[in-house]
């Protein structure tokens, strides 16, 4: 085992004692409330991680407590999350509703145990007579209930005799306790809501603290692993565990979640992003969401191992954003096949070159990848080539094409712009070239040199294709930080649809989620909306980072995974 962190610490040190029999099991634990996002993949990638390393079991488990905000939907989609990035939870697949009869069961066991009671105040009341920080919580004028009529009371509750929110089950602990919830928390409240699994049997349902201890004990967890918010809920967690006759004794473990900057992460505003329509849905490419990352053309791999990266802390932080675009774009520089595309084309006429004659020229298709061999790109006499490729007036230090200018055509030959044609506006719409016969490949015979090398599609074989070119969601690192509204930083710039890029036709017919490397211009990925005859293509990152360099716990990485385009 390679990794190390705190929390396989203790999975080293339970082994070694003994502690439960040498067993590892952990589980990953979502609610079914929204799609899984990029800090739900760090989370499945330590669970599933941790049980591979030890040779134990992760379940998936849905924590289905909260009808109102769940959905099948949410349910296929994180099963096919978490199987694309790579886990398997072979036949342990688990709800919490499941465990609906043993959880009220465990309810009435804390009523005869005198650790659980009826409370019909007020929800104002109960958020009134909870106290706070500084000052303790005062006892419910039913917290000395007798255990029948808690029993009676409980039982007439699910029987759906009492109105939505007149009376809940709460833990009897302490109200005076410095933590909050430790205050006679509540664990069932009565909803009338059709549950997706249950349909309209329960009337009460569990609430996540309640359920979600419970559920790793009947599953036998050694070891759950969650996020530091739930720090504070740890002694409700072990009480619960150590009050009821269940067959584990699972132990809480809390670490950092993953923050990124340029993101949000809560599943609030993520919701909120996709109901009010700032983004087409759940799996926009500009979305954290696995889904999302999964159609710009983020790989698993890249996922997984910027996940292994970033580590295990006990302390939050926020990480570069970066890290996580270095990772995919060192993969994809590793995997993804080449190929020529146009975004913005400025048609090139080839004055001296046969007229109706064309040729295929063979081209690498990954240079980090002498297996994927080479293809066939026509090259005729008229040509696309990028419009900022061009100046007629060329700056200082701009090495590619202006007038009297040679340039090398990748893998074709070398070029030098004769004249310019331009419109009624004066706008350059068509350049007079002409080629060297003899520098078929890039290469002159005499050996003279060029500063520039340009891609270009030949125009009687390029076919027509949408790009859309993504980019960061939120202008700022933190967004909605303080009272900010993190609407008010969006990025007015994160998408820009380009409808009339050419690409060679080695492109046209790629299937949805293939991946490229468009030359010169960045990485990109076929996205589920392309149909034959009008492909469309996600930009996922760029060749190289135009942001701030990455860096993360200190250390700073370069990323930069490809050279730049010649200037």
């Amino acid at each position: 085992m390679e990794r190390a962190d705190f929390i396989r610490d203790i999975v080293i040190a339970d082994n070694a004692s003994g502690k439960h029999g040498g067993r590892v099991a952990t589980r990953f634990p979502p609610e079914p409330n929204g799609y899984l996002h990029i800090g739900h993949a760090k989370s499945i990638c330590l669970n599933f991680g941790i049980a591979q390393d030890f040779g134990g079991t992760c379940n998936l488990r849905f924590d289905d407590t909260n009808p109102v905000t769940e959905d099948t939907e949410y349910v296929d989609s994180i099963q096919e999350d978490v199987r694309w990035l790579g886990a398997s939870w072979d036949d342990r697949l688990y709800y919490a509703s499941d465990y609906f009869e043993k959880l009220y069961e465990c309810g009435e066991t804390l009523i005869n145990k005198g650790l659980a009671y009826v409370d019909d105040q007020s929800p104002d009341e109960i958020r009134q007579n909870r106290g706070t920080l500084k000052e303790p919580g005062r006892n419910s004028r039913n917290r000395e209930r007798s255990v029948d009529e808690n029993l009676d009371l409980f039982r007439r509750m699910r029987a759906g005799e009492f109105p939505d929110g007149s009376r809940v089950l709460r833990a009897k602990i302490d109200m005076g306790s410095p933590n909050i919830n430790m205050r006679d928390p509540i664990l069932y409240r009565i909803r009338r809501a059709h549950h997706h699994r249950t349909g309209d049997a329960w009337c009460i349902y569990p609430m996540y603290d309640y359920a979600h201890p419970i559920s790793d004990a009947l599953e036998r967890i050694t070891h759950s692993i969650c996020t530091l918010e739930f720090e504070d809920h740890r002694p409700l967690y072990d009480w619960l565990v150590n009050n009821l006759p269940l067959p584990g004794t699972p132990q809480q473990i809390e670490f950092a979640r993953l923050n990124l900057t340029y993101t949000v992460m809560s599943k609030r505003k993520l919701l909120q992003l996709v109901n009010e329509k700032h983004v087409t849905g759940w799996d926009d490419p500009r979305m954290p969401t696995i889904s999302g990352m999964r159609r710009r053309g983020y790989t698993a791999e890249a996922i997984r191992r910027f996940a292994d990266e970033i580590g295990v802390a006990k302390r939050e932080n926020i990480v570069d954003v970066g890290l996580l675009e270095f990772f995919v774009r060192e993969d994809l520089n590793k995997r993804a096949p080449r190929g020529m595309a146009v975004l913005r084309p400025l048609k090139v006429v080839l004055e001296n070159y046969p007229q109706g004659r064309s040729e295929d020229m063979d081209v690498v298709n990954n240079p980090e990848d002498p297996a994927a061999g080479t293809r066939k790109v026509p090259f005729s006499r008229e040509l696309y080539i990028e419009q900022e490729d061009f100046r007629e007036d060329p700056p200082k230090k701009f090495f590619r094409l202006a007038p009297g200018r040679e340039v090398r055509l990748r893998n074709a030959y070398l070029i030098t712009c004769q004249s310019v044609v331009k419109n009624a506006a004066g706008e350059v719409v068509e350049l007079r070239c002409t080629y060297d016969p003899a520098t078929r490949g890039g290469d002159a015979p005499d050996g003279r040199k060029v500063k520039a090398t340009l891609h270009w599609v030949s125009a009687a074989h390029a076919v027509n294709a949408e790009v859309r070119l993504y980019d960061r969601l939120f202008t700022v690192e933190n967004p909605g930080a303080g009272d900010t509204d993190f609407l008010t930083q969006m990025n007015p710039g994160s998408l820009e649809v380009v409808t009339d890029a050419r690409i060679e036709p080695s492109l046209a017919s790629a299937t949805p989620g293939t991946r490229y490397q468009f030359e010169r211009l960045g990485y990109f990925c076929v996205d589920t909306d392309s149909r034959p005859g009008a492909p469309v293509f996600n930009r996922t990152v760029g060749l190289r980072d135009s942001w701030a360099k990455v860096a993360t716990g200190g250390d700073a990485r370069t990323a930069a995974a490809t050279p730049p385009a010649s200037s």
